[in-house]
């Protein structure tokens, strides 16, 4: 998923002390970008692997993603307040620990094997990725001088994407390519020694992850990176902003359930995606094969993203947006509908559509808050937690039927069209501020 811009990414940008050189903190920062993608998209599959060991139907399925994006809303407030006690440097080592003990903890899930444990391992996992989400991008933000921090974001959201696209890889190889359930034809009953065989196939890969984090964590922490001050970054007095109010900003009103809704399209596609390629009148494809076809749907958002960034220089966001809304849908209600290779690749190519709708959703919707910016962009952060809502297609799937679920994916894209052609429209907005 794409990292969203945070509330200093898009403020007055804190003062600076003295440190290594910003285009090496950068590259260092960079893989913190891809570590969250990578651990974030594993989820993918995962879940067709987690259904298949415990006999899960789709709504059991998709809770599991709900619990990972409903981490966002309990944590994004929490982490705020332990980045301004401990600061950005140490907060980012905290979050990347906070991952590795959730890495930890699916092992004894595996070894149990326990529905309930590996919800409380992804939710530890999914609690770190957030903090690491408020900390790294205003951070990024203030490497450099102001004209150029939005560079420097899409920047690193594409290391983000890159770690999206290889994820898939590493998840069939080490965990759906060592199991009966990924390796197996469509339709195939596993015995139960089999099943608590493919538990124990997790338990590898996460341990990997966990060493890669802690070692990743003790490099940060040990490096010299400038140190952020927080001072003289207000405004406006507090009388001042009292009589402001966000809600008279339709760009931002419009722009919270627009992040929210596009949250549940793109969760519900990458998470049901392998078990759609294994739909006998789809592709009757192992779990295994079906991971290979997702990484090209995150290899498509990686294209995307460059792509949307230089069609951005030829004409608005919001005409780039409006037409990626239109091609999402079309191509939606073909995956819904169609049958064969033409659902399956339109299915695909619903990554190149997706790939700029974050980053132009939240951007749209802070355009113009002045010195709200830092309320704004909190609130749209928080509507992360759509994604926990893939569990109402989790729900339609067991009720209508997988691919009649998309529909509803289809249904979210028209509302980015709306948003792009008449809900992003700024009303009540202050003049554009260069930062301090």
């Amino acid at each position: 998923m794409p990292a969203p811009l945070t509330t200093a990414a898009v403020s007055a940008a804190p003062q600076t002390s003295p440190g290594a050189s910003p285009r090496a903190v950068l590259s260092l920062l960079t893989s913190l970008f891809f570590t969250w993608g990578f651990i974030t998209v594993i989820n993918n599959t995962l879940l067709p692997h987690l259904r298949s060991v415990f006999d899960l139907n789709y709504t059991q399925t998709t809770l599991i993603e709900s619990v990972w994006f409903i981490a966002y809303f309990f944590a994004s407030i929490p982490s705020a307040r332990l980045i301004e006690r401990i600061g950005y440097q140490k907060s980012m080592v905290f979050g990347l620990g906070m991952m590795a003990v959730g890495a930890l903890l699916m092992i004894p899930a595996a070894r149990l094997p326990s529905y309930g444990v590996t919800l409380c391992a992804l939710f530890v996992i999914a609690c770190g990725i957030t903090l690491l989400q408020v900390s790294a991008n205003p951070y990024v933000a203030v490497l450099g001088s102001p004209e150029t921090a939005s560079s420097r974001l899409n920047l690193v959201q594409a290391f983000n994407s890159l770690g999206a696209t290889l994820a898939p890889l590493f998840g069939a190889y080490l965990i759906l390519g060592r199991s009966a359930s990924g390796t197996a034809e469509a339709g195939h009953v596993l015995t139960q020694a089999e099943k608590l065989a493919d538990a124990q196939a997790v338990q590898l890969p996460y341990l990997i992850v966990a060493g890669v984090l802690v070692i990743l964590a003790l490099v940060i922490s040990r490096f010299p990176m400038p140190k952020m001050h927080h001072g003289a970054t207000s405004r406006v007095s507090d009388a001042e902003r009292e009589k402001m109010s966000l809600w008279k900003h339709r760009n931002l009103v419009f722009g919270i359930p627009a992040i929210f809704i596009y949250l549940i399209a793109e969760i519900g596609v990458a998470n049901l995606f392998i078990n759609f390629t294994g739909q006998p009148e789809i592709g009757g494809l192992s779990h295994e094969q079906g991971a290979h076809y997702l990484f090209l749907l995150w290899g498509g958002m990686l294209i995307g993203r460059f792509v949307g960034a230089w069609a951005m220089n030829k004409t608005t966001a919001e005409r780039v947006l409006a037409f990626c809304a239109i091609g999402a849908f079309i191509v939606m209600m073909i995956a819904a509908l169609g049958t064969g290779s033409v659902a399956l690749w339109a299915l695909i190519s619903v990554g190149l559509f997706h790939s700029v709708m974050f980053p132009t959703i939240f951007t749209l919707g802070i355009k113009g808050l002045g010195p709200m910016t830092e309320e704004g962009a909190g609130l749209l952060i928080m509507a992360i937690a759509g994604g926990a809502l893939v569990v109402v297609q989790g729900w339609l799937a067991d009720t209508v039927g997988l691919q009649l679920s998309f529909l509803l994916t289809a249904a979210c894209e028209l509302y980015v069209l709306f948003y792009a052609l008449w809900g992003s429209k700024a009303t009540n907005a202050f003049p554009d501020e260069k930062a301090v």
